[in-house]
């Protein structure tokens, strides 16, 4: 990666960061202030756990999930860790949902409220039905080193693709979510007439947004995917070629820190068949 676009991912992916810890910040302040806080008893504060863990879990942990191979600074760990890192982030997230649709089942089985009768509940449950599915093939297909190399390359693309939209209709689900709540939960003032809390979720919205497009940008740029074992070895042999020509250390590059891990362990590395990139 050149220190030009370094500096733009670098930029690009603290943005993200700071959107996303500032959208579980408040949607923390949204249940903890305006809302009845958060509590296990099949009450209001239970459901509060619904939007909580959906922004943590399914907005937060797998938008980072999705990028987590494109950071140059995981480059010098094993194909084999990242993946590990890759499903288990996914997995957390897997499971936060779970736990948020739970919360949401109890509260309104509680209330006696009908469940799964709104187009944000039809498409929430989707969601996270497409999302296990793709946990498991992922798992199967990549984590497991027992399907064939053709398979793995052919269901690549759909799987890159699924995650994009998964995360992408997560994001959307979750605005549909907070908006109804807001007209269900606003009375005196009404959410039409923009009372503070009104207000507040709606820069939690546009928060989720900026993170999701940030999240996307990332992923989908070709020139920071995590370069091949080989590419690797070879951007490691060009840095010391280079120190060694100008009878000194290279300047510092993002590649730099891969020096740590040896050009032995990368060049075992190589001769090991890669998998495609997430």
């Amino acid at each position: 990666m050149a220190i030009e676009d370094y500096k733009q991912f670098v930029f690009a992916f603290l943005a993200a960061v700071s959107f996303g810890l500032i959208s579980i910040i408040f949607v923390l302040t949204w249940v903890l202030h305006y809302r009845e806080g958060l509590a296990w008893d099949g009450g209001a504060a239970e459901f509060n756990w619904h939007p909580v863990l959906i922004v943590v879990g399914f907005v937060f942990l797998q938008g980072i999930a999705i990028i987590v191979y494109r950071l140059p600074w995981t480059w010098k760990c094993s194909k084999l860790i990242m993946k590990f890192a890759h499903a288990g982030l996914h997995l957390l997230a897997f499971i936060l949902a779970v736990i948020a649709f739970v919360a949401v089942f109890d509260f309104h089985n509680a209330a006696k409220i009908p469940n799964m009768y709104s187009l944000h509940s039809w498409l929430g449950l989707s969601a996270l039905l497409l999302y296990s599915l793709q946990l498991v093939l992922g798992i199967g297909l990549y984590l497991i080193p027992v399907a064939p190399v053709q398979w793995r390359a052919a269901f690549m693309p759909l799987h890159v693709y699924s995650g994009l939209f998964i995360f992408t209709a997560v994001i959307a689900t979750a605005l549909m979510g907070l908006t109804e709540k807001l007209i269900f939960a606003l009375n005196n003032p009404k959410y039409k007439d923009s009372p503070p809390e009104g207000t507040f979720v709606n820069v939690l919205g546009l928060l989720l947004v900026a993170f999701g497009a940030l999240i996307l940008w990332i992923a989908t740029r070709p020139h920071w995917k995590r370069p091949s074992e080989q590419a690797l070895l070879s951007l490691l042999s060009s840095s010391e070629d280079s120190a060694q020509g100008q009878g000194g250390p290279a300047p510092p590059r993002p590649a730099d820190g891969l020096a740590g891990e040896g050009a032995e362990d990368l060049r075992r590395r190589s001769t090991k068949q890669s998998d495609m990139d997430d």
